[in-house]
């Protein structure tokens, strides 16, 4: 079973990558999300293919897509829905009305441009997978994400996501531009596709699988050793001094949370399974870690004065850090 579960992933991946050319690490992150039941935040220049990889992961899965334009209007109950009144065999009631949040795949899409209000409306459905309505609690699906993309938040009418939200997605990726041999595909698939409804013939994942697939990856074997090499990855992050040889003490303002090695933990198990492993190896922990760890840290003015980045930080960690 396993094996077919492995077979049937290759071919999402496949599928997704014939569909958004020139950005393989942006569909591996997708996956690796999905396996994990965690929420995304794709972040890039427009025009890089964000809003279309969230679309095409639910169009070859057996899942519904409610997707969210964020706007500075937009208000809390465009989000999660609300109480209306019905006439109901000639009486009025109030009966609730689901918003785009009941769906299986939530694209939240230019997520930085809503004000607070709309994001606190948010935070509940990614933790809980609830949403809270007038004091009554309602169950969101069983397949859930929250797919956010936000343009750099340096551009004009943006709001910078509060930490408590980043620290709910359990990966964050940079969207790049492709490079000239992508951007030829992207011209060629594109043309091909004008004029064609698309989709119709591509392979659909059921939510089944993807709940045995999960299942799967819970039983990926870890070692003490690999487990040893997360914690000291994070505790670099909130005790940098322990590195004396480098800047990180002078880089780091505030270092990650206790989820960030839980997603380590959960995103290298996943890692392996699709690399058709049933163990986890420190490459697992290495693969994930950018994703895992850049949005998870707060860096200090030094590091924005010597426009020394999260990648870079992690790249640091990386070489400072020894596998245990």
């Amino acid at each position: 079973m396993s094996d077919d579960l492995q077979q049937a992933f290759r071919r999402l991946d496949a599928a997704m990558n014939a569909a958004v050319i020139g950005q393989q690490n942006v569909v591996r992150t997708l996956i690796i999300a999905l396996l994990t039941n965690g929420n995304v935040l794709l972040e890039g220049l427009p025009g890089t293919a964000k809003t279309r990889s969230v679309k095409t992961l639910a169009r070859v899965l057996e899942a519904s897509l409610g997707r969210i334009q964020f706007t500075p209007d937009l208000l809390p109950s465009d989000v999660t829905g609300t109480e209306i009144y019905q006439e109901i065999n000639g009486r009025q009631e109030l009966r609730f009305q689901q918003g785009p949040v009941f769906n299986n795949i939530v694209l939240a899409d230019e997520i930085n441009r809503a004000p607070a209000k709309v994001q606190a409306a948010l935070l509940e459905a990614m933790e809980e997978r609830t949403v809270t309505v007038a004091g009554q609690s309602y169950a969101l699906p069983p397949l859930f994400m929250v797919l956010a993309t936000q343009n750099p938040i340096e551009q004009e009418g943006t709001y910078p996501l509060p930490e408590a939200q980043m620290d709910r997605f359990i990966m964050k990726i940079t969207v790049d531009y492709p490079d000239d041999e992508a951007e030829e595909e992207i011209i060629r698939l594109v043309r091909t596709e004008q004029g064609k409804p698309g989709g119709d013939d591509e392979p659909r994942l059921s939510q089944e699988l993807v709940f045995a697939a999960r299942d799967a990856i819970s039983a990926i074997s870890v070692s003490p050793n690999i487990d040893k090499y997360i914690v000291a990855l994070v505790m670099a992050t909130r005790d940098p001094g322990r590195y004396a040889e480098s800047r990180l003490k002078d880089w780091i303002r505030v270092g990650s949370s206790p989820r960030a090695s839980i997603a380590l933990d959960k995103c290298a198990r996943a890692h392996a399974w699709l690399e058709g492993r049933d163990y986890v190896d420190p490459e697992d922990v290495r693969g994930v870690a950018h994703s895992v760890l850049c949005h998870r840290m707060i860096l200090s003015y030094d590091a924005l004065a010597e426009s020394v980045d999260s990648h870079a930080v992690v790249d640091d960690l990386l070489r400072l850090v020894a596998a245990a």
